[in-house]
């Protein structure tokens, strides 16, 4: 089977569907946009689009011209210099189902559940050779290095007693429910 190129948008490989490729400068963020991007989360944006190419497309609206999602890519875009992004243009009925649309995007990632050790255990077997930049993951060396702690509890035998964390896990009315029993 013969292999194919991906095409390239100034330099980086196109892996996703798209529409078509879009000067950068020709791109509106949305005004009412309410999802808020941090310069350290960008910079991981920007490697990992560096590293692995376009995996999604900047969403523009056919409505509004305005982007509706894929800000956090158009800022990641702009700090590489490149001239284009691959882009996708949808169709929205309504101003209210485009800005729900934008509310939504972020929204309803935020409210999945992620099994930390089911990550570690991921993550361990990505360094397991030490080759892949663990930044490509999204965790920076700060965030690793808490959820390996977090999910490798040190071996503590039965009669010895942890220390108390700088920062513990249980807060002041909460609730554990265990079996049958409240404590």
């Amino acid at each position: 089977m013969k292999k194919t190129t991906p095409p390239t948008a100034s330099t980086i490989p196109v892996h996703c569907a798209h529409l078509r490729l879009a000067d950068v400068t020709t791109l509106i963020p949305n005004p009412r946009n309410p999802n808020k991007h941090s310069d350290k989360q960008i910079a991981l944006l920007a490697k990992v689009i560096r590293h692995q190419g376009w995996r999604s497309p900047i969403t523009v609206s056919k409505r509004s011209g305005f982007i509706v999602t894929g800000h956090g890519r158009l800022a990641a875009a702009l700090l590489l210099q490149v001239e284009q992004v691959p882009i996708d243009e949808q169709d929205f009925a309504t101003e209210a189902d485009e800005w729900a649309h934008l509310v939504a995007d972020n929204r309803l990632a935020e409210l999945a559940d992620a099994d930390r050790l089911m990550i570690a255990d991921l993550l361990k077997d990505l360094d397991a050779e030490g080759e892949l930049d663990m930044d490509l993951t999204g965790f920076d060396m700060d965030a690793l290095d808490e959820l390996m702690e977090e999910t490798n509890p040190p071996d503590i035998t039965e009669d010895e007693v942890p220390d108390v964390p700088a920062e513990p896990i249980t807060k002041a009315g909460d609730l554990w429910l265990l079996g049958e029993h409240r404590l």
